[in-house]
């Protein structure tokens, strides 16, 4: 894979919370600016995947599938988010198994969140990014607790092993800079890897009032409210391996190592070919005999629950 750099962090428009990327303008960047990969990490769904896999592999990039999750804070204190890169077959079971839990069991006023528990058992074939200053460790940095961001390392050390990685974002959010000398010192403590995105919500810079207009939808406010939460920067483009590489001169291997992950990730999807359940039946029925009589049962059972209430 040719030298540069490649966006591991990105949400498209799948993000119904805060992307504005869309899919085909995005792998036709790439292959402009002579990415050889790109990722989508839309938070908490995987609703592009197959539209962004196509599209990659039509314009020549390497499409690299992934997530964002919430994750439930060790304090139970909220949550924080980071990215999950999937590696491989194995590792894109265990991003659906999280993200599929995180709806059906997780929730929390209204926000799927993954226990941290279930990473014990669904880690392998994942690839973990994490966070930046707002991810778990992050957090922990930018408010000087040394202790408690070793403690939260170790934690994802234990099940991700050297498949995990300090995020290290400049962005010009309050923390960021502050994060990536803390991170980088940490790196080198604990013998780490660090690795650079740029959080990517939209296309260009000139996208950026746009994307601040999705956000105040989600939110329910107005652009000139003075009060809302400005969460996001202008630098939350896709920028070019040229300007990334301005931006982390200092950390030549924060950028090599998104070549190093891009490598690391070779999920291969089948497209096309349905694949249904095997649902097991009876001996001596067919599936088609037993689904029919389950299915005449069920309506029985609710023809007789409606005339008890009073239908």
């Amino acid at each position: 894979m040719s030298s540069g750099f490649v966006h591991l962090h990105l949400h498209t428009e799948f993000s119904l919370i805060d992307g504005v990327v869309r899919v085909k303008p995005l792998v036709e960047a790439a292959a402009r600016e002579g990415m050889p990969a790109v990722a989508v990490t839309d938070q908490g769904n995987l609703f592009g995947m197959v539209k962004f896999y196509r599209a990659a592999l039509a314009a020549g990039v390497k499409p690299i599938i992934g997530a964002d999750l919430r994750i439930a804070d060790d304090r139970r204190e909220g949550h924080h988010v980071l990215t999950f890169l999937c590696m491989n077959d194995r590792g894109y079971a265990a991003l659906t198994r999280l993200i599929t839990a995180s709806y059906l069991q997780g929730q929390d006023q209204g926000l799927p969140l993954v226990d941290r528990r279930w990473l014990d058992e669904h880690n392998e074939g994942l690839i973990v990014l994490s966070g930046g200053a707002r991810g778990d460790i992050g957090e922990a940095l930018v408010a000087g607790d040394q202790t408690l961001a070793r403690s939260r390392l170790e934690f994802w050390q234990t099940r991700f092993g050297d498949r995990f990685y300090l995020e290290l974002q400049r962005l010009g959010r309050p923390g960021d800079e502050d994060h990536v000398h803390a991170a980088v010192a940490l790196a080198e403590e604990a013998s780490v890897p660090v690795v650079a995105t740029n959080d990517v919500r939209f296309l260009s810079r000139d996208d950026f009032e746009a994307h601040e207009a999705r956000v105040c939808i989600h939110e329910g406010r107005i652009l000139h409210d003075q009060a809302r939460p400005r969460n996001y920067s202008d630098a939350q483009y896709l920028a070019s391996p040229a300007e990334m590489a301005e931006r982390f001169s200092d950390l030549p291997e924060a950028l090599e190592n998104t070549l190093a992950i891009a490598r690391r990730c070779n999920l291969s999807l089948t497209l096309g070919r349905n694949v249904l359940p095997d649902f097991p039946v009876p001996q001596g029925k067919t599936i088609d005999d037993y689904l029919r009589e389950q299915s005449r049962a069920g309506l029985a059972r609710r023809i007789e629950a409606l005339g008890h209430a009073g239908w």
